[in-house]
């Protein structure tokens, strides 16, 4: 039995394997037996969780970081903290001096405020994205972290759309694809990682690295395999040999794609499925 403050990650190691489709279902399944959960959508360039839900409420949030901003006239182009910034966020030339700040790359972090000694350093908040909070019909939350357009990274908007969920329910997390930072950030906040995969070259390459990722982190995971009988027995001969356990599988069948591209839930549709993600939690141990 899991504990009442429990965060589970839905995650995989590239994109198009089903990792909303499972986090929706599971969310809902979990919500319809009266469970208190909450959703949060983490793939911050393209959210869609919400194209699933309607909701009665919903609240919006400017998230904000600190941007540095150069005085040129009390700068003494001493390009310290040109060679304090780790993120290469500010462009420098001693000669001509020419110093400026690459907003773009900026991560907020403050190092080259602390390294100038004239004062010629403040800080600005610049808009990231929106976390925005939708209560649906049952009173359970879902939390949507969106970045503006032509922002670099997205991970201050996921730990903010995290920090939405609260520490007192069943915390559902869908996570962006790849083994990136926007990935890192999602499964370190989780108590266990649900992989989704596909029994294909290509899901069974990504897999590995997610695998890999996550026993650097210490981070216990499961499986489950979408588009069943599409592929070969790859994925499952690895599973087994790395002793990974297999949490669920779905078949590929045209009625399960053919809902979801609907905007429906294969739950809500099937109660066989509904039951099924509601007993994917048992299958959890950590």
């Amino acid at each position: 039995m899991l504990p009442q403050s429990f965060k589970i990650a839905i995650a995989s190691g590239k994109g198009g394997t089903g990792k909303t489709l499972v986090a929706t279902n599971l969310f809902h399944s979990l919500s319809k037996a009266g469970i208190s959960a909450t959703l949060v959508d983490c793939d911050a360039e393209a959210p869609n969780a919400k194209l699933f839900f309607k909701s009665s409420e919903e609240h919006t949030r400017v998230v904000t970081q600190k941007a540095p901003v150069i005085d040129e006239n009390k700068c003494t182009f001493c390009g310290k903290c040109h060679d304090w910034c780790n993120y290469h966020a500010i462009f420098f030339l001693p000669q001509p001096p020419v110093i400026k700040v690459i907003e773009e790359l900026c991560h907020g972090c403050g190092a080259c405020l602390a390294a100038c000694n004239y004062g010629a350093i403040t800080e600005k908040d610049v808009e990231l994205g929106v976390v925005t909070t939708y209560t649906l019909p049952n009173r359970n939350i879902l939390a949507e972290a969106r970045m503006h357009t032509g922002v670099y990274s997205p991970v201050p908007l996921i730990k903010a759309g995290i920090k939405a969920a609260g520490d007192h329910r069943m915390v559902i997390m869908d996570a962006p694809p790849g083994t990136s930072c926007p990935f890192l950030q999602t499964v370190a906040r989780a108590d266990y990682v649900v992989l989704v995969t596909e029994p294909t070259p290509f899901g069974l390459s990504d897999l590995k690295q997610s695998v890999e990722t996550l026993r650097e982190m210490k981070k216990p995971a499961g499986v489950i395999i979408n588009r069943v009988g599409m592929g070969n027995d790859e994925v499952y001969d690895y599973l087994t040999k790395e002793n990974i356990p297999l949490l669920m599988e779905i078949p590929f069948e045209r009625s399960i794609a053919s809902i979801y591209a609907k905007g429906k839930l294969i739950a809500e549709a099937d109660a066989k499925w509904e039951q099924l993600f509601l007993g994917l939690p048992d299958k959890i141990h950590v």
